[in-house]
């Protein structure tokens, strides 16, 4: 299967998993007080999206923030959030992870498939949680419709072949925006973040920028699903200074380096030929 709906799948980001991009998002101040085993770990686990609970659930729903019921992922579109001016794309690649649980605790994930991500960001000042930042409605978010199936987690796995890119396309003009990372280079990764993952669903607190996501996937009738994007790419020095805009596309590519190099990627993104499915691609169009 290549294909997951995501409408009835929890979704989540990891915070700070590739060194330097939150000091590039102007957001490491967010987590200074956050303490962590080691100096390059991730910061936290985010929710972005939770459907209600299941209707064999006997958990109380309201534990879960309203404005992360509604489904905020779109494989075309991002709609501007009104009343802002600074949106990023943040690069990513994302995972949809079967879940087990024992009672209430989630004792493993298990990865099914993967693809390309734009956990899209707004930057501003004096959001208390990471979440406030993520879900303003649908069309907010993107996860690539070409999700490609995992054949493991661990160095040597198909994942481990692949690279993300990302690109924005103003006026015709194709630039880089984030920078062309290994997915192998994320400073948590395989069973180092399957771990840290497992932690932090079962044990994360509700402090500082953090929520008490436990709370959540309890609330949502401990689902069998779970899709995590695992980390945003560091920035072009263009990509850190341009924000997104009325008409721009939004393109992020998660691709085999076996088969292609950064500048095949680049004109597939200036083309708009994604057919290969050994790629994933996400395009969106930027709307005001």
């Amino acid at each position: 299967m290549n294909f997951y709906d995501t409408t009835n799948i929890p979704c989540f980001g990891v915070a700070g998993n590739f060194t330097g991009h939150l000091e590039q998002a102007g957001e490491a101040a967010d987590f200074k007080n956050v303490k962590t085993l080691e100096q390059n770990a991730p910061k936290a686990i985010f929710p972005t999206f939770l459907p209600l609970k299941q209707p064999n659930s006997n958990s109380d729903a309201s534990v879960i923030p309203d404005f992360l019921t509604i489904f905020p992922f779109d494989s075309k579109r991002i709609i501007f959030p009104k009343g802002e001016e600074k949106l990023q794309i943040e690069p990513e690649c994302a995972i949809i992870f079967d879940a087990t649980w024992k009672g209430d605790t989630l004792t493993e994930l298990k990865p099914v498939s993967f693809g390309a991500s734009n956990d899209c960001s707004i930057r501003k000042q004096g959001a208390k949680k990471i979440s406030e930042k993520k879900n303003w409605g649908s069309c907010t978010k993107g996860f690539s419709e070409n999700q490609i199936a995992a054949d493991g987690f661990e160095s040597g796995c198909l994942l481990d072949a692949y690279r993300i890119a990302s690109f924005l396309i103003r006026n015709g003009v194709v630039y880089d925006y984030g920078e062309n990372s290994a997915v192998r280079d994320y400073s948590y990764i395989y069973k180092k973040l399957t771990a840290w993952m497992l932690d932090k669903f079962n044990h994360q607190l509700n402090e500082g920028p953090a929520e008490d996501i436990h709370s959540y996937l309890v609330a949502a009738g401990h689902p069998q699903q779970i899709m995590v994007s695992i980390g945003a790419t560091r920035y072009t020095a263009w990509g850190e200074s341009n924000f997104l805009q009325n008409g721009d596309k939004a393109v992020v590519v998660v691709y085999p380096e076996s088969k292609y190099e950064p500048e095949q990627i680049k004109k597939m993104a200036e083309t708009g030929d994604f057919s290969d499915r050994s790629i994933s691609a996400l395009v969106q169009t930027v709307e005001m």
